[in-house]
C-alpha cells in the first residue's frame, strides 16, 4: 500500500511517501523535512501559537498536494510532544484533517512504540533492534523517547519533557552557550533521567540513535549530508560532548555555516546534544549507532494499518 506518513514534530514536519508491504517492509520513495517549530513558545505559554500553527498546516496543505501527485491512497500526520502539552491542541488537530490528513495524537508510550517499529523496518548495519539489551534514543524537539527492545518487542520505555527546542528555550538560549548553561542544562537532564530503573541501565547493551540531532552529529561527521553515510555512522560520547562544546562557543550565524548542519536546525543543535550526550552517559555507553529511521517509518506502518 502507498501511504503519506506525516510526523508533526516540536521542531520539524516531516513527509514520508513510502509503499508499505505485506511484510511490515517500508520501502521510500521521497521524504521531505521542514523546519516549523511548532513547539516555539508553547513550553511557557501552554498553548500553541498561531503562527507556529500556519507554518504546520501550510506545510501539510503542500504536503498532501504531493501525496495525491504519487497516488497515496493513505495520508496519516501524527502529533507529538508538542501537541499533547497545548491546551488548543484539537484546535490544530482539526486544522490537520482540513489539510488532508488524518490526524493522530501520540500518547509518550505510543511515540516511543512507533519509533521503535520505524527503526525496525530497516536496522542501521543489520542490528538486531529487536535482540534483549538494544536501546533506541530519539531527541526530539520537546521530549526524548526511550525505548528498550527485546525479544519480544519493547521491554521498556519512558518519555521525557527535555528535547532540544525545550531546553533551548527554558536554559540555553540560540546564540553562544556559555559553560554555566551547558552545566545547568546537563543538571535537569541528569534529573530526569533518575527516572531510569538501574535494571533497565544493566540490561542496555547498545543503543541506537534516531532524529536530528544524531542525524545531524553524524552529518558533520562526514563533512556534509549523505543519508546512506549516516544510516549506521557511530557517534561516541566524546564525539557528542566535543561537538557540543564546539558549537555552543559559536554564534548562532557561525553554527549556520558550520557543513552538514542545516542552517534552520542551528538555534536548537546544542541542546540535542546536551540531551544525547547525558543519555548515554546515564545508561554508560560509549558510542550510540545512529539509525535513519525512526518515527516517520512507523508512522507509515500505521497508516497502512501494520503499525
Amino acid at each position: 500500500m502507498r501511504v503519506a506518513a506525516a510526523d508533526i514534530g516540536t521542531n520539524s514536519t516531516r513527509l514520508l511517501i513510502a509503499d508499505v508491504g505485506s511484510d511490515g517492509s517500508v520501502a521510500e520513495l521521497g521524504r521531505v523535512l521542514e523546519i516549523t517549530r511548532l513547539g516555539e513558545g508553547v513550553d511557557a505559554s501552554g498553548s500553541l501559537g498561531e503562527a507556529p500553527m500556519g507554518r504546520v498546516t501550510d506545510t501539510l496543505t503542500r504536503y498532501a498536494a504531493h501525496a495525491r501527485e504519487l497516488s497515496a491512497e493513505r495520508s496519516l500526520a501524527v502529533a507529538t510532544s508538542a501537541v499533547r502539552d497545548a491546551a488548543n491542541r484539537d484546535d490544530l488537530l482539526a486544522r490537520v484533517r482540513a489539510s488532508g490528513f488524518e490526524p493522530r495524537l501520540l500518547t509518550g508510550e505510543q511515540e516511543a512504540a512507533t519509533t521503535f517499529a520505524g527503526v525496525c523496518s530497516r536496522a542501521p548495519g543489520g542490528e538486531a533492534v529487536a535482540a534483549d539489551g538494544t536501546l533506541v534514543v530519539d531527541v526530539g524537539g520537546g521530549s526524548t523517547e526511550l525505548v528498550l527492545g527485546a525479544a519480544g518487542g519493547v521491554a521498556w520505555s519512558r518519555s521525557l519533557q527535555a528535547g532540544c527546542v525545550r531546553m533551548t528555550e527554558r536554559v540555553l538560549g540560540e546564540d553562544v552557550v556559555g559553560h554555566t548553561e551547558l552545566a545547568a542544562c546537563a543538571a535537569i537532564i541528569r534529573g530526569l533521567l533518575e527516572v531510569v530503573p538501574d535494571e533497565v541501565v544493566t540490561a542496555t547493551r547498545r543503543a541506537i540513535a534516531v532524529a536530528g540531532t544524531a542525524t545531524t552529529l553524524a552529518a558533520i561527521q562526514h563533512g556534509g549530508y549523505d543519508a546512506e553515510a549516516v544510516h549506521g555512522a557511530h557517534i561516541t560520547r566524546e564525539e557528542t560532548r566535543a561537538l557540543e562544546h564546539r558549537l555552543a562557543a559559536m554564534t548562532l550565524e557561525e553554527r549556520r555555516a558550520v557543513p552538514g548542519l542545516e542552517p534552520a536546525r542551528a538555534p536548537v543543535i546544542v541542546a540535542g546534544l546536551v540531551v544525547l550526550g547525558s543519555v548515554l552517559d546515564r545508561f554508560g555507553l560509549a558510542e550510540a549507532i545512529v539509525s535513519e529511521r525512526d518515527i516517520l517509518h512507523g508512522a507509515a506502518l500505521l497508516a497502512a494499518g501494520s503499525g
